[in-house]
């Protein structure tokens, strides 16, 4: 099965199930959760991060549903050494909504604080729903 990048801003969504569907001429069944948009990483010191992912699901509405969000983030150091780190967030949509957000906290660096790092990109690599 071959995967196309939905690049948006410093998010890459994989596409795999839209393009499976296609190839076999069939319409990708919906997804039960997506983000509303690419995810906004902030800054709290030289190293640490909250990287915040708004969600939506709207197959969620009357009924909660949970989730995790399976992400890899780009980072460099300020020496310019590049590292890449898979993560993941839990999620909870209430019952009364159809949307939520997800912070992580994040750490990047070689040396425990000494370093001001940069966060490059964060590349969302899977949205899981139960409950939907």
């Amino acid at each position: 099965m071959s995967r196309n990048l939905i690049k948006i801003g410093a998010l890459c969504l994989v596409a795999a199930a839209t393009t499976a569907a296609a190839a076999a001429g069939t319409s990708p069944a919906p997804q039960a959760a997506a983000l509303t948009q690419a995810p906004i990483i902030m800054r709290l010191s030289n190293d640490e991060f909250r990287i915040a992912f708004g969600i939506h699901a709207a197959q969620c509405a009357g009924r909660a549903c949970r989730g995790v969000i399976h992400y890899r983030v780009d980072w460099r150091t300020e020496s310019g050494r590049r590292r890449s780190e898979l993560k993941q967030v839990d999620y909870v949509v209430s019952p009364r909504a159809n949307r939520t957000i997800a912070v992580d906290r994040a750490y990047f660096d070689t040396a425990e604080g000494r370093h001001t790092t940069e966060v490059v990109a964060v590349h969302v690599e899977r949205i899981t729903c139960t409950g939907a």
